[in-house]
Protein backbone atom coordinates (compact mmCIF):
# COMPACT_ATOMS: atom_id res chain seq x y z
CA UNK A 1 0.00 0.00 0.00
CA UNK A 2 1.34 3.44 -0.95
CA UNK A 3 1.24 6.47 1.27
CA UNK A 4 -0.35 9.43 -0.46
CA UNK A 5 0.42 12.94 0.72
CA UNK A 6 -1.91 15.72 -0.31
CA UNK A 7 -0.61 19.19 0.37
CA UNK A 8 -3.03 22.10 0.41
CA UNK A 9 -1.73 25.66 0.17
CA UNK A 10 -3.62 28.74 1.32
CA UNK A 11 -3.38 31.70 -1.06
CA UNK A 12 -5.06 34.94 -2.02
CA UNK A 13 -6.91 34.80 -5.35
CA UNK A 14 -7.74 37.67 -7.66
CA UNK A 15 -8.86 38.05 -11.28
CA UNK A 16 -7.16 39.34 -14.39
CA UNK A 17 -8.11 40.08 -17.97
CA UNK A 18 -6.19 39.32 -21.15
CA UNK A 19 -5.43 42.97 -21.88
CA UNK A 20 -2.10 44.75 -22.30
CA UNK A 21 -2.52 46.82 -19.11
CA UNK A 22 -2.71 43.66 -17.00
CA UNK A 23 -0.30 41.45 -18.94
CA UNK A 24 2.59 42.17 -21.26
CA UNK A 25 2.33 43.41 -24.84
CA UNK A 26 1.01 40.02 -26.04
CA UNK A 27 -2.14 39.59 -23.93
CA UNK A 28 -3.37 36.69 -26.06
CA UNK A 29 -0.33 34.54 -25.23
CA UNK A 30 0.39 33.30 -21.72
CA UNK A 31 3.80 32.73 -20.14
CA UNK A 32 3.59 29.06 -21.14
CA UNK A 33 2.89 29.96 -24.77
CA UNK A 34 -0.80 29.05 -24.57
CA UNK A 35 -2.90 31.08 -27.03
CA UNK A 36 -6.00 32.60 -25.43
CA UNK A 37 -9.36 32.95 -27.15
CA UNK A 38 -9.85 36.67 -26.44
CA UNK A 39 -13.60 36.41 -27.06
CA UNK A 40 -14.02 33.77 -24.32
CA UNK A 41 -10.87 33.71 -22.14
CA UNK A 42 -12.60 32.18 -19.13
CA UNK A 43 -13.56 29.11 -21.17
CA UNK A 44 -9.95 27.91 -20.84
CA UNK A 45 -10.05 27.90 -16.98
CA UNK A 46 -6.52 29.27 -16.75
CA UNK A 47 -4.79 30.63 -13.68
CA UNK A 48 -1.57 32.53 -13.24
CA UNK A 49 0.53 31.76 -10.17
CA UNK A 50 3.03 33.76 -8.17
CA UNK A 51 6.60 32.68 -8.71
CA UNK A 52 7.06 31.31 -5.20
CA UNK A 53 4.28 28.79 -5.93
CA UNK A 54 6.15 27.63 -9.04
CA UNK A 55 9.07 26.77 -6.79
CA UNK A 56 6.66 24.59 -4.75
CA UNK A 57 5.70 22.54 -7.81
CA UNK A 58 2.83 24.62 -9.21
CA UNK A 59 4.36 24.64 -12.69
CA UNK A 60 2.96 25.38 -16.14
CA UNK A 61 0.42 22.80 -17.27
CA UNK A 62 -0.39 21.63 -13.74
CA UNK A 63 -4.07 21.13 -12.95
CA UNK A 64 -5.12 22.66 -9.64
CA UNK A 65 -8.25 22.15 -7.56
CA UNK A 66 -9.38 25.48 -6.10
CA UNK A 67 -11.77 25.75 -3.14
CA UNK A 68 -13.06 28.58 -0.94
CA UNK A 69 -13.30 30.93 -3.97
CA UNK A 70 -17.07 30.88 -4.49
CA UNK A 71 -18.08 30.56 -8.15
CA UNK A 72 -14.40 30.18 -9.10
CA UNK A 73 -14.13 26.84 -7.28
CA UNK A 74 -13.12 23.88 -9.40
CA UNK A 75 -10.30 22.66 -11.58
CA UNK A 76 -8.05 25.23 -13.27
CA UNK A 77 -4.83 24.83 -15.28
CA UNK A 78 -1.69 26.86 -14.65
CA UNK A 79 -0.68 28.53 -17.92
CA UNK A 80 0.53 31.93 -16.73
CA UNK A 81 2.90 33.57 -14.27
CA UNK A 82 2.33 36.64 -12.10
CA UNK A 83 4.60 39.63 -11.68
CA UNK A 84 7.49 38.95 -9.28
CA UNK A 85 6.10 41.41 -6.72
CA UNK A 86 3.34 38.93 -5.77
CA UNK A 87 3.68 35.94 -3.43
CA UNK A 88 1.24 33.25 -2.29
CA UNK A 89 -1.25 34.32 -4.89
CA UNK A 90 -3.18 33.10 -7.93
CA UNK A 91 -5.04 35.02 -10.63
CA UNK A 92 -8.09 33.65 -12.45
CA UNK A 93 -8.23 34.60 -16.16
CA UNK A 94 -11.78 35.89 -16.65
CA UNK A 95 -13.98 37.54 -19.26
CA UNK A 96 -13.97 41.35 -19.33
CA UNK A 97 -17.54 41.54 -18.02
CA UNK A 98 -16.28 40.38 -14.61
CA UNK A 99 -14.85 43.53 -13.08
CA UNK A 100 -13.89 42.64 -9.51
CA UNK A 101 -12.83 39.56 -7.63
CA UNK A 102 -10.67 38.89 -4.60
CA UNK A 103 -10.77 35.96 -2.21
CA UNK A 104 -8.64 35.38 0.88
CA UNK A 105 -7.81 31.98 2.36
CA UNK A 106 -8.32 30.14 -0.94
CA UNK A 107 -7.18 26.53 -0.87
CA UNK A 108 -5.25 25.06 -3.79
CA UNK A 109 -3.92 21.57 -4.37
CA UNK A 110 -2.23 19.95 -7.33
CA UNK A 111 -4.21 17.15 -8.97
CA UNK A 112 -1.68 16.01 -11.62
Amino acid sequence: MKNIVIIIYIVTATIYHAVAGQTDDTPDITASGFVINLERPMSHRIIAVSRNLEALGFKMGTKVCVTNAGKMNGVWTIEDRMNKRFTDRIDFLVNKKIKLGKWNDVKIKKIN
